[in-house]
């Protein structure tokens, strides 16, 4: 069988057989990975502190996970919507019974759950008859997906440069300006989007103050309230849901990430009422929910769920959190300051934080990079104890060979 179309152009090498919208090492290529190390083809091992963008929250292969993937599998790939899911049914009590929520939409990534979430809003204020309620105001330094909805949320001009005409029906604020934000909400507005720990803005968790004051305003004005928990969520921060850290609850949340282990998945949670108004024919995927995601998706929440799994991610947060501001102080002329919740940590660097981090990579610790000019640090939730000081080891060692 031939492997190129009559007129067609063989790609010089597979890699140019993608998009080039992403820029991976060309030198580095990983073939498989145990708990939190990645091994590459040629044989190196990388202490692995970025976990996919917080996507592999138990590490790699786990044995427990990987279980519950081959036995769905070996019964059920898929069958669609159109008949009931077993294993989607539970993922969906469990999530329910362990938050705000009174129903679940799944999908099959962050962003298709922001606009799972985006849609019910819309659609709320619709059929409760106010139709002109179809603006939602999001916040600076925000992001919430690459798609064009998501884009529009986030307000990027960057991101939406040639692909969003007009602002999508979305108003954007200054992230912690409360007067901004009250002036903004109208008779048009439908809801608020934001994220209780901003990610690729800079790891920035919202202030109780601004949260509170949020909540209070949408109850005022009959405004929703939307979480964007896709990376601060999942027992990332310590606490099942990032919002929970407040003590006050969202009217809808995304969800997705770290509750596949990998595996894609995609989650959007609301209340009774919110989601009562998306009734049959107003949403759907045909991938969502499916027998081997919802099938993983349980077997993360029984991870989650274990006696001191989520005391355990405090006290590794809190560990990696002192044991970097202690670096900070001794390279305070490259370290500014450091930042998170849990184990979704960020330090901002005095440094181009993209140098910092190759040099990291270099000496076999992946990371990530977030707005601010801050490294990110995504550690699974399960890392070892001796595994947090090879990191901080490594990240000592990188920095006073920066110094020389």
């Amino acid at each position: 069988m031939k492997d190129k179309i009559a007129g067609g152009r063989t790609p010089l090498n597979a890699r140019q057989s993608l998009w080039p919208n992403y820029s991976p090492p060309e030198d580095l290529v990983f073939t498989h990975g145990i708990g939190s190390e990645l091994f590459s083809k040629d044989g190196e091992s990388y202490l692995d502190f970025l976990s996919g963008i917080a996507v592999t929250s138990f590490g790699h292969s786990h044995p427990y996970l990987n279980n519950a993937l081959k036995s769905q599998a070996d019964k059920l790939w898929h069958v669609s919507n159109l008949f009931r899911i077993p294993a989607a049914e539970s993922l969906a009590e469990r999530l329910v019974k362990h938050s705000f929520a009174d129903s679940v939409f799944f999908a099959n990534s962050g962003a298709e759950a922001v606009e799972a979430g985006l849609k019910a809003i819309r659609g709320y204020h619709a059929a409760s008859g106010n139709p002109k309620r179809t603006r939602v105001i999001g916040f600076s330094d925000s992001f919430h997906g690459r798609t064009m909805a998501t884009v529009a949320a986030a307000g990027n001009k960057s991101h939406m440069q040639n692909f969003v005409p007009g602002d999508q029906g979305f108003d954007q604020v200054e992230w912690g300006n409360y007067k901004a934000l009250e002036t903004a909400v109208n008779d048009c507005t439908a809801g608020i989007i934001l994220e209780p720990v901003q990610g690729e803005g800079g790891i920035r968790p919202i202030t109780y103050e601004f949260l509170s004051s949020i909540r209070k305003l949408c109850d005022e004005r009959g405004v929703l309230l939307l979480f964007d928990e896709v990376q601060c969520g999942i027992g990332r921060t310590g606490h099942l849901f990032a919002h929970q850290h407040y003590g006050l609850n969202p009217d809808v949340m995304a969800l997705a990430k770290g509750l596949g282990g990998g595996f894609p998945i995609g989650a959007c949670l609301t209340t009774k009422e919110v989601g009562g108004s998306m009734v049959v024919g107003t949403h759907g995927s045909t991938f969502g929910g499916n027998p081997l995601a919802t099938a993983v998706g349980n077997a993360v929440m029984d991870l989650l769920l274990e006696d001191g799994t989520l005391t355990k991610v405090i006290e590794k947060g809190s560990y990696l959190n002192t044991e970097l501001k202690r670096l900070q102080v001794k390279y305070h002329d490259f370290l500014d300051s450091v930042h998170g919740l849990g184990l979704m940590i960020g330090v901002k660097c005095k440094i181009p934080c993209a140098d910092l981090a190759l040099s990291l990579r270099n000496n076999n610790l992946l990371v990530g990079q977030s707005g601010a000019n801050m490294v990110r640090l995504l550690p699974p939730l399960n890392v070892a104890q001796p595994e947090l000081e090879k990191a901080i080891s490594i990240f000592d060692n990188t920095l006073d060979e920066i110094t020389r």
